[in-house]
């Protein structure tokens, strides 16, 4: 299961306080409680609060109609193109992750919404990485194209760079490193896999290292693999049970019939 990133403010000590705050609740599964922090009635914190809640649908599967309900908001506060291309950023993702989760297939909308960004974003702006990445997403896991989810990863990687992005950074190692060990290439992927998790340890970012541990896990062999399960299973637990889909990958083996039964 694919999941989303957002970037990454908060994430260093010369960040803006509110944002440090955000940032704190965010890596620790509180959404709500994060996006109750920004200012409803600006632009810039309209959208930041809808892709909080949005990216809490994805990891919980509950909060559609917050989330659905913010960026409206963010969507009618929104002034330039850069402001109008990141709800429809978020509106995209809002429609991939209802697809996802099988609760209403969305995926011409998610289709149009960022179509519709790519045309407002700026190709050197910031947002264009994060853009790029949810267009690999949805060539991933949705149309089932892994080239071109692949080509849309990489210029996501690229840009993150660019622009310092690690969060963004985190996600995009992790999903090309993916589709590297689907086609038996261990070693690049363990790579990508490390990296990721790296980066997250550094960061914070609590609520996205059991996804990372879990992925390195499926590079590697035992007991490392196992010892990596495990720790992912602590993390797991610890923030409830979050994100839901993590479940399926951590449950254990099924544990063998007795012979002749």
């Amino acid at each position: 299961m694919a999941y989303t990133a957002m970037s990454g403010t908060g994430t260093t000590s010369g960040d803006d306080p509110l944002q440090t705050a955000v940032w704190r609740l965010r890596s620790r599964a509180c959404w709500a409680d994060a996006a109750a922090l920004l200012p409803p009635d600006s632009a810039a914190g309209s959208v930041q609060r809808a892709a909080l809640l949005v990216e809490r649908c994805l990891y919980t599967e509950q909060g559609w109609q917050d989330a659905e309900d913010a960026l409206r908001t963010a969507e009618a506060l929104a002034h330039d193109d850069e402001e109008r291309g990141a709800a429809a950023c978020e509106r995209g993702q809002l429609a991939y992750a209802a697809t996802l989760h099988g609760v209403r297939d969305r995926v011409d909308e998610a289709r149009a919404a960022l179509g519709r960004a790519a045309a407002l974003i700026p190709p050197d702006a910031p947002g264009r990485a994060l853009l790029d990445f949810r267009r690999g997403l949805l060539a991933e896991n949705i149309s089932r194209s892994p080239q071109a989810a692949r080509a849309a990863y990489r210029r996501a990687h690229t840009a993150a760079a660019a622009h310092s992005d690690l969060l963004l950074l985190s996600f995009t190692w992790r999903h090309l490193a993916g589709l590297a060990l689907r086609e038996g290439e261990v070693a690049e992927a363990r790579h990508g896999f490390a990296e990721s998790l790296r980066i997250r340890e550094e960061l914070g970012y609590l609520v996205g290292t059991a996804p990372a541990l879990a992925s390195l896990a499926d590079a590697e062999v035992d007991p490392e693999a196992s010892r990596l399960r495990e720790e992912a299973r602590r993390l797991f637990r610890l923030l409830g049970g979050v994100p839901t889909w993590l479940a399926r990958q951590l449950a254990p083996p099924p544990t063998p019939s007795p012979s002749g039964v």
